[in-house]
């Protein structure tokens, strides 16, 4: 049995408990992949990252991510939240503020900036690409809620999130989804769930986005703060040359329909690289007997 450092994280939260919760285990060379499954299973959060040691060149510290039932190559909260972990717990320390990820989607580039104990995180997602799947099987109802014109169109940036802007703000808020029809649709499609999304005025943020994924995790149908859609939204975005905000930049609200409040900062440069970031909290720093 191996004791091992243990922190839970709120991602893209301003404040505790209004993110999307992150197990982090620092430490965990001695574990097999059997254990890192079982462990995730057991912690039951949507993601769980295990630290080990880096094995790429230039790599400052190396990843993988677990959720209760399989292994991710890449998500966007874990990989925001592991860079927070990294730099705070002494495991990486920046140079000019940069780092470098390694995880099962390659090496990814990190800025780190801000004071020690207000930690801002900006992580480079891993190349966007549209699929051509076709969206036949999209339940109607929610087709009917969609902006003039704009059909569902599958992403993929390490997760496949089915994109889907809806008429306004209000269309997103007050929806209820089914949740068996968009399962259904997510697993005839391979898609990790349905991203929908519009311009929103509020305060701190111009867009709104939700997030439902009850293929992918059943106890966790709507995900509170999701990195990697939003990554995607960023791409989807650019591609009509649509980005809110200046210079490419802007901060996306989701989480508040289940609770939470989270703020994901959204960057696309000029290289059309998408930088995905936020704050983190530190809720729980103990330890695992396992």
């Amino acid at each position: 049995m191996a004791v091992l450092r243990y922190l839970q994280l709120d991602v893209f939260a301003p404040r505790p408990g209004t993110g999307n919760p992150l197990g982090a285990l620092l430490d965990a060379d001695t574990l097999s992949s059997y254990q890192m499954q079982a462990l995730a299973a057991w912690l039951n959060l949507s993601e769980t990252v295990f630290f080990l040691r880096p094995s790429a060149p230039g790599a400052d510290y190396h990843i993988r991510i677990f959720t209760p039932t399989r292994e991710l190559a890449f998500a966007g909260h874990p990989s925001v939240g592991a860079a927070w972990a990294a730099v705070s717990c002494g495991l990486a320390q920046p140079r000019d503020g940069a780092l470098l990820q390694q995880c099962a989607a390659g090496l990814l580039p990190v800025r780190v900036s801000g004071p020690v104990e207000a930690l801002e995180i900006q992580l480079a997602s891993p190349p966007a690409r549209q699929l051509a799947t076709p969206a036949d099987s999209a339940p109607e109802a929610l087709l009917a809620l969609a902006a003039g014109g704009q059909p569902p169109e599958l992403w993929d940036n390490g997760a496949r999130w089915w994109l889907l802007p809806l008429r306004d703000a209000a269309a997103v808020r007050d929806l209820v989804p089914d949740m068996a029809a968009l399962r259904d649709w997510s697993l005839a499609t391979d898609a990790t769930g349905v991203a929908v999304f519009a311009d929103e005025a509020g305060s701190g943020h111009s867009r709104v986005v939700r997030v439902f994924c009850p293929a992918d995790a059943a106890s966790v149908p709507e995900d509170p703060v999701t990195g990697s859609a939003n990554a995607l939204i960023g791409a989807w975005l650019r591609q009509r040359n649509a980005l809110p905000g200046r210079e490419g930049h802007y901060v996306a609200s989701q989480g508040r329909e289940v609770g939470r409040d989270g703020r994901v900062q959204v960057e696309v440069d000029a290289q059309g690289t998408v930088w995905i970031g936020g704050h983190v909290q530190c809720v729980i720093d103990g330890s695992i007997h396992w």
